[in-house]
């Protein structure tokens, strides 16, 4: 992966006729009434997806081969799940908000995310849907400004404006920030 990743940015910035980056996936841990929920996009391995918190599944590259596995991707809200390179993380993980309403919130927004085809850009938001898209599109759902969130220098997170912006066609008349639904609090 990390070497289609490289490839991919070589090509992007040759189009842009700027310098390569790092690329930068994005995936949350939330913590809240005592329970930790890890929340990614992930590949879909096998049929045993509701040993890891398994919300929803949608297609990688084209609708023609997401009935089989290798071609299908998982959305995860794992409750006690871990992130296995989470110890790379350059700077170290980011606390978006200590509010338990707020990660309630994000907690909810999950299986509401949109599962267009992994790759490309069926929602007309300008770039490609991805994970980064994914976790944009919680977080600005939630309530949180997914925009103010910066990749670590010399990087891009590929895919997130198009969650924002996707996030964004959700607002109320007059309002500046998402409709989210009434959460009742879980123990």
């Amino acid at each position: 992966m990390r070497f289609n990743g490289r490839v991919f940015e070589a090509l992007a910035a040759l189009r842009a006729h700027r310098r390569p980056r790092d690329l930068y996936h994005a995936a949350l841990v939330v913590a809240v009434d005592g329970g930790r929920h890890t929340i990614e996009v992930a590949p879909s391995p096998d049929a045993a997806g509701s040993r890891r918190g398994v919300v929803a599944t949608g297609t990688v590259g084209t609708r023609l081969l997401g009935r089989w596995r290798p071609f299908r991707y998982e959305v995860r809200c794992w409750p006690g799940g871990r992130i296995p390179d989470l110890s790379f993380a350059v700077g170290g993980p980011r606390l978006l908000s200590s509010d338990p309403a707020t990660a309630r919130r994000v907690l909810a927004a999950v299986p509401r995310v949109p599962l267009p085809v992994w790759g490309r850009d069926e929602l007309r938001a300008g770039e490609m849907w991805n994970s980064n898209s994914m976790i944009a599109w919680v977080l600005d759902v939630a309530g949180l400004p997914a925009d103010r969130v910066e990749p670590p220098s010399r990087g891009r997170a590929p895919g997130w404006d198009a969650g924002v912006a996707v996030a964004r066609r959700r607002l109320a008349p007059g309002s500046s920030h998402p409709q989210t639904p009434a959460l009742t609090a879980t123990t």
